[in-house]
């Protein structure tokens, strides 16, 4: 996908001026004509405009009043006057009452122009990337620079892979591995894993380890958003497009342009909408509701799904094509249950973290937590974790994190809560070891589920009547 031109919109009143300007710029720029003020901002009400350039004696206003009405409806655009008159006191209004980035004074010199033209573009795209410059704080463009530059630095470090907590040997060194591989290339990555495992986290991981870095990451969580929100969204919108559709908004594909868009529960898009992001992913350009005018746009997609997309295509829910757009490389991310080995590391990190934004300081964990933590199945992973870490930091009244303090809603958390389970050893019949081993899928699955019978009869591939029996058969029950 190549990026977009900046949109250029010239105003004189003289249409060989107008030429002469046109062909100056058409070639870098994306240019667009008015021969009056009503035209322009006729014009500015319906495209997507960075700078306007003006020649300040028209018959029906000044550049200046053109550019001032500009100032307050359009703020964000970037203004330029030319003038063959180089009265101080125009100067002067100009800067006070329109803002004026630069009054270039003829007869003016075409790479002069193409200069002055490429800064304020520049300008206007640092203001929307950082969303923190105005043309009222007169701050230099270098001066912002090396405030994105230092934001930046510290989001490399933090997103680093070594970075990544976890412990060694684990499961995650194989995933990091992988996306140490694909980060440097321009191709699309589908993350997989239940709910909590840090998709995001890792989506992070391939933008700020790969050429894009420098560019910005913007995320969507795609799930159970009415079609025409997430076009909103996604694709932005024209002032009037629908109803409360007050303001213009620019979407978060073109806030993305030269960097990553990170579409999370991407399974859960309606198929009507998956064809419109399937167009946008195949064409590279977006068009916003209630214009005619497509934007091209240059992103990387990372999306992510805690379904499994091809029963979706099996069964209809999701289409094929789509599916190829965005899984170029799937990469699957373990849930806690298969990392026992992280939970100490990720309980002790997050214990830090939270030490630091409660500011009540502890010793640790002890390890009787510790082992009952790793006893856990944490169907939330390593969100539920975090979580109980913090809700355990904000009960404890000593100096260490026990066992104690554990939710009491957690079931197999404490072993004394755990229903006995017959223990194979040697020597037993091989019947008697095969039910040793069912009861124990059974108690494991029960757990992970919280002792909800459907959804574990349906995992296991049992009835409900038939679970129930061997629930009976073993004597297990749900701890109080």
């Amino acid at each position: 996908m190549s990026a977009a031109r900046p949109t250029v919109l010239l105003v004189d009143d003289e249409p060989l001026s107008l030429e002469t300007l046109t062909r100056t710029l058409d070639e870098p720029f994306e240019v667009l004509t008015a021969t009056s003020a009503a035209a322009a901002e006729e014009i500015l009400a319906e495209e997507w405009v960075q700078v306007v350039v003006t020649d300040q004696r028209m018959p029906e206003t000044t550049g200046v009043e053109f550019l001032s009405r500009v100032r307050e409806r359009w703020p964000d655009v970037v203004r330029i006057i030319i003038s063959g008159y180089t009265d101080p006191g125009d100067i002067i209004d100009g800067i006070n009452r329109a803002g004026i980035y630069q009054y270039i004074t003829k007869p003016w010199h075409p790479d002069t122009l193409l200069l002055t033209v490429g800064n304020a573009c520049h300008l206007y795209r640092l203001q929307r990337e950082h969303e923190l410059l105005s043309l009222e704080t007169r701050l230099t463009a270098a001066t912002l620079e090396q405030k994105l530059a230092a934001h930046r630095a510290r989001l490399k470090r933090t997103f680093r892979l070594d970075a990544i907590v976890r412990s060694p040997g684990g499961p995650l060194d194989a995933v990091c591995d992988l996306v140490e591989r694909v980060a440097p290339y321009d191709i699309p990555v589908l993350l997989t894993g239940e709910s909590g495992t840090g998709k995001e986290l890792f989506a992070r991981a391939l933008h700020y380890n790969s050429h894009r870095a420098d560019k910005p990451f913007v995320a969507e969580n795609c799930g159970a958003m009415p079609d025409q929100l997430l076009e909103s969204e996604l694709f932005g919108h024209k002032k009037g497009a629908f109803t409360g559709a007050v303001n213009d908004r620019i979407g978060l594909f073109e806030q993305a342009d030269g960097g990553t868009i990170f579409l999370d529960e991407i399974g859960e898009v309606s198929r009507a909408f998956q064809v419109k992001l399937l167009r946008v992913l195949q064409e590279g350009d977006v068009r916003p509701l209630g214009s005619n005018q497509r934007r091209r746009v240059d992103v990387r997609v990372v999306a992510a799904t805690n379904r499994s997309l091809e029963t979706e295509i099996g069964e209809g829910r999701f289409r094929e094509d789509l599916y190829y757009r965005v899984a170029a490389v799937r990469l699957h991310l373990p849930p806690l249950r298969e990392r026992p080995d992280d939970i100490p590391v990720l309980a002790r990190h997050h214990l830090a973290a939270a030490m630091t934004a409660f500011g009540k300081p502890v010793t640790g964990l002890s390890d009787d937590l510790i082992d009952r933590l790793q006893r856990y199945h944490w169907p939330g992973n390593v969100r539920e974790l975090q979580n109980e870490i913090q809700r355990m930091l904000v009960m404890c009244d000593g100096n260490q994190l026990g066992a104690d303090l554990l939710d009491p809603g957690i079931p197999g958390a404490d072993s004394r809560s755990r229903p006995p389970i017959p223990e194979p050893f040697p020597g037993q019949t091989l019947k008697a070891r095969i039910e040793a081993l069912e009861a124990g899928v059974l108690v494991e699955t029960l757990e992970r589920n919280r002792w909800n019978k459907s959804k574990t009869a349906v995992e296991l591939g049992l009835s409900r009547v038939g679970l129930s029996a061997k629930i009976e058969r073993y004597g297990l029950e749900k701890p109080p």
